[in-house]
């Protein structure tokens, strides 16, 4: 049996336009759960909401007075799909060995993602988490990660906000940000640059095209009416399966790249990237080096580009949040004796609670993966079987860093990105949006939760006497 569970309850937003949106959405509420009919199961529902599969399961377990239902469709696609923390906290923490990722969710991603740790199970999972977390838990890569994003920030996302600013040119902000993120991730990881933000960045644009399409289709095989449909055009490489193929090639091609480069210097030189730490294990085939490399550009790249495009975004209809950010970082630049455009050190991100607080909250919005599934190996009875009533805030009611065993290892390393990057773009420039502040923009769901269309702006430089 499949299970699923939201990873944001948008409904507890206490935003008054999130809720006026939803209210506006489709009139499908039902307080019931899904509409199981005979033989077919919910499978007209979900070919009319499919499209808008987060919108739609939100209002659905909204009326649910345990945050929880159940769901099936032909091909014994079957399950529980919950928002409510007590069951995420079973599954992810309480009774973590009787809920692998599972076949179904593995067979999908594999083409893409391999065997690497976020699409594997067992002993496979245990041994890269290790090595991972090793790496993780060093002072020396929390320097390193340090460095390059202080490095990006001032050569490169710098200088484009500025000219940006000069020629009144729309920037996509998204755009930007993927680019920082995934020239940051492969520095740290792989101690490799592929110049996408600034310098041509010809290869690494590539690449960055096919990983996304391959990330988007790759998630759309969850999404088929006919389950094993993919399977069918896979083997006549048709339509987006065909697409989806080409897509991947070109992006084994440059995490092959990738892996040669590194394995010819490793006798060279001793490094300390991510990595080095996984070829010097005893399983460092390149096909497993290959997947190592994958899902640690996914981690890198596409969740906190995707958390701080959603940060921007809210920051813009939000100017009292804007004014206490800016508030803050004047305090924490009086009190360490440091002029605007000096290097923030980690002690100074770590003084940034109201940002810290802000970039959270922008994460319960809009988290980058917003929907997770599990396989449950055994029978097994949820606790969240009351009135979904709580004496204190659970650690697992929004579990955007993943919780339990598999919580994200890269956690601290994602805030001292977004921190980092918001700070220093936030006391230098205004970013003005040229969406509609009063609608929300659609979302696309992948495998990660990005901004349809991109988030469009125009960047002014801020008034000193606003920061002074």
């Amino acid at each position: 049996m499949e299970l699923f569970f939201l990873q944001s309850l948008i409904f507890f937003s206490v935003s008054l336009y999130l809720c006026l949106f939803f209210l506006k959405s489709k009139p499908n509420r039902t307080t019931t759960g899904f509409k199981i009919h005979p033989l077919i199961g919910i499978l007209p529902e979900f070919l009319q909401n499919r499209h808008r599969f987060l919108d739609w399961t939100t209002e659905v377990l909204a009326g649910c007075p345990t945050n929880t239902a159940f769901i099936r469709r032909p091909g014994n696609v079957q399950g529980i799909i919950t928002a409510n923390p007590l069951n995420v906290e079973h599954m992810l923490k309480t009774n973590f060995e009787n809920y692998p990722k599972g076949t179904r969710f593995i067979s999908r991603l594999e083409d893409f993602l391999g065997q690497g740790i976020f699409n594997s199970d067992g002993e496979l999972w245990k041994v890269q988490r290790k090595t991972a977390s090793y790496e993780f838990n060093t002072k020396s890569l929390r320097n390193f990660v340090m460095d390059n994003v202080t490095v990006e920030i001032r050569n490169r996302l710098i200088p484009i906000l500025q000219k940006s600013a000069e020629t009144n040119q729309v920037l996509d902000i998204q755009d930007v940000l993927e680019r920082f993120a995934f020239d940051n991730i492969c520095k740290v990881a792989f101690n490799v640059d592929p110049a996408c933000l600034g310098g041509d960045g010809t290869t690494g644009g590539e690449f960055m095209r096919a990983f996304e399409e391959a990330a988007t289709l790759s998630s759309g095989r969850f999404m088929y009416a006919v389950p094993h449909l993919y399977k069918l055009k896979k083997h006549f490489n048709m339509g987006s399966e065909g697409r989806l193929q080409k897509s991947i090639a070109t992006v084994h091609e440059f995490a092959d790249k990738i892996i040669r480069s590194r394995m010819e210097e490793r006798d060279e030189k001793k490094e300390e990237d991510l990595l080095s730490r996984f070829i010097g294990t005893d399983n460092s085939s390149p096909e497993f080096l290959r997947d190592i490399v994958i899902s640690f550009i996914l981690a890198g790249r596409d969740t906190t580009s995707s958390a701080l495009t959603w940060f921007f975004w809210l920051l813009s209809s939000n100017p009292d949040v804007e004014k206490n950010i800016l508030l803050e970082l004047k305090t924490i630049r009086a009190r360490n004796g440091k002029n605007i455009g000096d290097t923030y050190s980690f002690d100074e991100l770590r003084e940034m609670q109201y940002l810290h607080a802000a970039i959270s909250e922008a994460l319960r919005l809009y988290p980058p993966v917003p929907v997770d599934t599990k396989n449950c190996l055994d029978d097994d009875i949820m606790p969240g079987r009351g009135t979904g009533m709580y004496a204190q805030e659970s650690p697992f009611r929004f579990p955007v860093f993943h919780a339990g065993p598999r919580m994200c290892l890269g956690k601290d390393m994602a805030y001292i990105q977004m921190k980092s990057i918001a700070a220093s773009v936030m006391e230098r420039f205004e970013i003005m949006t040229v969406q509609n502040k009063e609608k929300c923009p659609e979302h696309l769901l992948s495998l990660t939760l990005r901004m349809k269309g991109g988030l469009h702006a125009k960047v002014k430089e801020r008034c000193v006497d606003v920061i002074n």
